[in-house]
Order: C-alpha cells, then structure tokens, then sequence
C-alpha cells in the first residue's frame, strides 16, 4: 500500500500523531500534497530553514515563523468544521529534546482528536521519547518499486540508443532495486556520463557506496563461480535449480535458503560468493557483529534497519559466515547483556521464517554445538547440507583448479592428501608458487585441519552422520568410513612364547 493511501486511513481513524520514516521528504511531501488536494484538506509544512509554510489561513508572522513551539500551537488555527488539517514537521527529531515542546505536542495531539488537526513528523529516523511513544504511529515512505524505477530511468534516458532492450533493462531494474529515488536519478544520469547507456555496474557502485554509509552490510562483488570450486555437485544442483525455479513462483513458494555445516576450509563460504554469480544477484554479507551497538536500543535498531535493507535489495542472497560465533551468547544473553544478543536472535529468527522477499539466505557453521536449536528448524531453511573432507576425486579436481590458477606444473607428484581439505590443497599451490619450489616441499609447510582439530571435527562428522543432506551427493549425509591400514602382527623374539 502506497504512502498516501496508508496516510488517509489513519486521518479517517483520527489518529492525531503520525510520524513517517523517509529519506526522501521531497516525494513524501508531493505525495501528502496530492492526498490533501484530492480529499479536500488544510495542509502546512514547518522545517527550521523556510518556517511555516501554509495556504492562507494565518497571518504573515505565523506564515514565517520558524519557532518550533510556535509552529505546534498555529495548527488549531488551520482547523475546519468538516475537514482534517495536516501540519507536516521536517525533520524535527532534532527539536523533540525539549521538555516544552514534547508537552505541547503531547497537548495538540489530545486537541487535535476533537478538531481534527494532526501533527506529521517527516524524518529519516524515529527517535520518540516515552512521553510520545503511545501517541504516534509510524509510517515507512517506501523505497520506489521497478515500475518507479523505470518511469526515472526513461524520464533521464530520453535517446533509442541509451535505454537498453527488455533483457538488458530488467537487469538495470534489478540493480537499482533499494537505492532511494534522488540516487537512482544520479545512478542513471552517471551511467549516461560513462558509458552512454544504462548499465547494472554503475548502480551496483552506488548500491556499495549506500551499504558502506549504513555499515550494517557489504556487497561482495568478486568473480567466484561454481567452475572455480570443486566438489558439493549435489549442493550446487539443489541451490541452482529452486533458484531458476523461483522465477515465477509466488512468494509463498520461493526458496528461504540453506544452513552449510561442515569442517573449516571446505569451501562453505566461496559457494555462497559463487551461487550469487552464478544466479545472476548481488551477495549481501552481514557481519552481526557490526550491528551491536553501545547504545540502549540501539542493537534492536540495526537489527531491524538491515533487514529492511535486505528486503529491499531483493533479489539478492544473504551470507552469513560463522554464524556459530555471532549466536554464541544468545543462552546467557540475560546475564551477559541484558537480553540484548537474545533480542537480536530472536528478531532474525522471525524474519527468516516470515520474510516474503526474493532472499536466499546462506548461513555457515563450523561448530554445530554452538548453535540453539530452535535456528535450524523447519521452514527457516530448505535443508542443512553438510561438507565434509573432499573425496579422491573432488582432491583431483580440486588440484587441477589451482594448479592452473597458480600456472603450476600439472605433472609433477602430488603430496598426500587423505585429510586435506580443498583450502589446505589451495595453500600448497600458493606456496609453491611463492616459493617457487615443487609441491611436495611446499606441502611440508602446510598442516591440515583435520590433525589440529581431529577431535572436534570427528565430533561434528559424527553428528551430521544421518542428521543432514550430503553436499556431494543426493541424500542423507552417510560418513565415509576410511578402511585402516593393516598393521604386521608383532611376533614375540622368544621362541618359547610362540
């Protein structure tokens, strides 16, 4: 539902203190100004620079003032027998400090239910104190939709050979998806500048640039691709085709994501970089930990701001790295933080199951036992896969992969490899390259993960056992049951034992 038609239903319900969250007051504006015309309604607007502003119903010094206090109390004079009338506040977060103003608005706001006078805070940002948190609701101005967003982007591409063909342009639209309206303009007026056409990569810049200024999130924009990771074939296959699928489904119907456990250097995190080239959509990265603040409230806030900003940078997918460690303190949250890290947990926890934007969320874990049970239920994930130690044949493609990425000698012997994982096989490559000596002598220097964990990683091989989808092949996760090498029976020197 539109800003406007949100807007009216609330003036119709005589709900006096409405406080609208938007970054972009002009639209805001034009959309109340709009609304007022068509039903007839006085409307003023007050901001610090420009005073009151207002059609004819005050005198000179009330039309100029630029006295906050002064603003608040000239609203009764724009009341009618019949109508409503909407005194709109820009910015004025920043004025709700003081004790005199809170108790005149607190005061208007019971007026304003009698004459119908209704005070309307515009702002980027919703600070209420507790005297007015019970007397405001709140409004979100949305984002503009793809229909918007191409009416702007023919609006400033007016020439045939700068605005691109169906194909060229639902790509353009789906990079500009979650930049405001003034930064989709710039966006599309700079693509013009450098290139003479509308092209996704200077909106996916201005898309990092917005995620950079929030710093709750970041864009990953490598070159990952599944041609670049050996192994997980049956993870690749699941994750690609309910994606491809999702094109026309409903929201109901759309994939939620996928939970990768599994030994460290697996490679878990480069599948989530790569799926989201692969699939055509940016791969957003949250850092939970960025989003705790020092602040009461504040945690809550940021929590809630990324989600809205993933949500409206849909169709994207969402990776969260290690998230083990960012829920670690969720079960002693209430004598830790107060509760904070459980609040947080929980906000997410909702919002995986409930979103109904186009995210396909990618959460990985090294440590199984550190996370609470409830996270991995069903319906927050379309299925926990699990990756274990790469196979013979995955090591040899694996090693192909890096042996050319580094310009290696393809023939030459190979170091064993049985506890390996494709991340160590990586490193001996590096290494060899570096140091420009074979593999075998590179590998002396490498130690894998498998020896210096052995026990927790038995422990979590153990547990996947019939617990999670396999990430190599269709099916239940089976572990693979190394046979042990034949040891020679010790035969006693004494002749008489025998």
């Amino acid at each position: 539902m539109k800003l406007a038609n949100r807007l009216s239903d609330y003036v119709r319900a005589c709900c006096s203190g409405i406080w609208i969250q938007s970054h972009e007051h002009e639209d805001a504006l034009a959309d109340i100004s709009r609304l007022c015309v068509e039903q007839q309604w006085q409307l003023a607007t007050w901001d610090i620079e420009q005073g009151l502003q207002l059609s004819g119903q005050l005198n000179a010094d009330d039309a100029t003032t630029n006295d906050p206090l002064a603003a608040i109390r000239a609203v009764n004079a724009l009341a009618t027998p019949d109508g409503a009338a909407l005194l709109v506040l820009t910015n004025f977060h920043r004025f709700l400090n003081s004790a005199e103003i809170v108790q005149a608005m607190v005061q208007q706001i019971m007026a304003g239910k009698r004459n119908r006078t209704f005070l309307v805070i515009l702002a980027p940002t919703v600070q209420l104190p507790l005297e007015l948190e019970k007397l405001f609701v709140v409004l979100d101005h949305e984002l503009p939709d793809r229909a918007q967003l191409e009416q702007i982007a023919r609006e400033i591409a007016t020439e045939d050979d700068e605005l691109p063909e169906d194909e060229q342009l639902r790509q353009v639209l789906d990079s500009a998806v979650g930049l405001t309206r003034h930064e989709a303009e710039v966006a599309f007026s700079l693509s013009l500048v450098q290139h003479g056409r509308l092209t996704p990569s200077v909106l996916w810049d201005m898309k990092a640039q917005t995620l950079k200024k929030s710093g709750l999130l970041s864009l990953h924009r490598g070159g990952e691709s599944f041609g670049d990771l050996g192994g997980m074939d049956a993870l690749k296959s699941f994750c690609a085709r309910a994606m491809r699928r999702n094109n026309a489904a409903s929201p109901s119907k759309r994939p939620r994501g996928v939970l990768l456990l599994g030994v460290p250097g697996t490679g878990k995190s480069a599948f989530a970089k790569g799926l989201g080239n692969e699939t055509g959509r940016p791969t957003l990265t949250m850092d939970v930990g960025a989003l705790m603040g020092s602040l009461v409230g504040e945690t809550e806030r940021n929590v809630r701001q990324a989600l809205r900003i993933v949500d409206a940078m849909s169709p994207a997918v969402l990776m969260i790295d290690e998230v083990e460690k960012a829920l670690s303190g969720v079960a002693s949250s209430g004598s830790s933080d107060s509760g904070v890290s459980a609040r947080l947990f929980g906000t997410f926890l909702t919002w995986l199951a409930d979103h109904q934007s186009d995210v396909f969320v990618i959460c990985t874990c090294n440590n199984v036992s550190a996370l609470p049970p409830e996270f991995a239920r069903a319906e927050r994930f379309d299925g926990i896969f699990f990756c274990d130690l790469p196979s013979v044949a995955q090591k040899a493609s694996i090693w192909n992969i890096y042996l050319e990425h580094y310009d290696l000698d393809t023939g030459q012997p190979k170091p064993r490899t049985e506890q390996w994982t494709g991340a160590e096989i990586k490193s001996c490559c590096r290494l060899a390259a570096l140091l420009d000596v074979p593999l075998n002598e590179a590998a002396r220097n490498v130690v894998p993960v498998a020896v210096t964990a052995s026990e927790s990683i038995e422990r979590l091989r153990n547990w996947a056992d019939g617990r999670c989808l396999d990430a190599d092949a269709p099916g239940i996760y089976t572990r693979r049951v190394s046979t042990p090498r034949k040891s020679r029976r010790n035969i006693p020197r004494n002749p008489s034992i025998n």
